[in-house]
């Protein structure tokens, strides 16, 4: 589960009403909002809150590292709060769904020696593609006809 809140706090980030109900909106294990879905999650909490407020807001937590933009694809960008906790991404090449994975091994060592061409090798992000469940089973609906 995200801490986002409790580092937010730690860090003596200003949680106006705002700022807090976005914080509120993005904690959790699992969330890739992007800044569409967080502005209708946030306004369902504090109906005043405006669009500029959460792209604004989103924007100085990418800033701080406390959240990762990630996109995929060329969809719309997700806020993604597990940026202090090492993770790849599992998508749904349907409906975009997102999940964190975490790799039983260090990425960076896959990659080896010959293959680097000289770099020095620092970050490494991997991105995981199928169909989620839900897409899985209309697949499998329209494959044999059935509504």
């Amino acid at each position: 589960m995200s801490d986002l809140l409790r580092r937010l706090r730690e860090r003596g980030w200003r949680l106006t009403a705002q700022r807090r109900v976005i914080a509120e909106v993005l904690d959790g294990e699992h969330v890739h909002f992007t800044a569409d879905e967080v502005h209708a999650r946030a306004v369902a909490r504090l109906p005043e809150i405006s669009r500029a407020s959460v792209y604004n807001t989103l924007g100085e937590l990418v800033a701080l590292g406390e959240v990762i933009e990630v996109t995929t694809d060329g969809r719309a960008k997700r806020y993604d709060p597990n940026a202090h906790q090492p993770h790849q991404h599992l998508v749904c090449s349907g409906c975009g769904a997102m999940r964190d994975v975490r790799l039983a091994g260090d990425p960076l060592r896959a990659l080896p020696e010959d293959e680097r061409f000289g770099f020095v090798v620092s970050d490494v992000t991997v991105t995981y593609y199928g169909r989620c469940p839900e897409c899985g089973a209309g697949d499998l609906r329209e494959a044999s006809g059935a509504d």
